[in-house]
């Protein structure tokens, strides 16, 4: 049997993350250059849904979450951390993160 295909989704708070990230981004790199920023890192996590890979494989168990009682994944695109865990039925992209800023933020 091979891995198993869950579909990737995005929580409020990542949806409330990336959208901070791209107000910010378009202050300081332009609106056109964060929205492209902003559609890569949610194409980013699609790999996940891909069926020759095993989503329990990719990325790195999340430190910054370890006191959580679920394992936490990362993945990174460019400068951000996308951290996620695994559902029963899905996977949740749970927090995004710029690692330029303070590691602190990212609790």
């Amino acid at each position: 049997m091979g891995p198993v295909i869950k579909p990737v989704v995005w929580t409020k708070r990542a949806l409330k993350d990336l959208n901070k990230i791209s107000v910010f981004n378009s202050k300081t790199i332009g609106k056109k250059k964060a929205l492209e920023i902003a559609h890569n890192v949610i194409d980013a996590p699609k790999i996940l849904e891909n069926s020759n890979y095993d989503f329990k494989n990719i990325g790195s168990i999340d430190e910054s979450f370890s006191h959580l009682k679920q394992e936490y994944r990362k993945i990174f695109y460019d400068n951000y951390k996308i951290t996620y865990r695994n559902g029963k039925t899905k996977i949740y992209i749970t927090r995004v993160f710029d690692t330029r800023q303070y590691p602190g933020k990212n609790k």
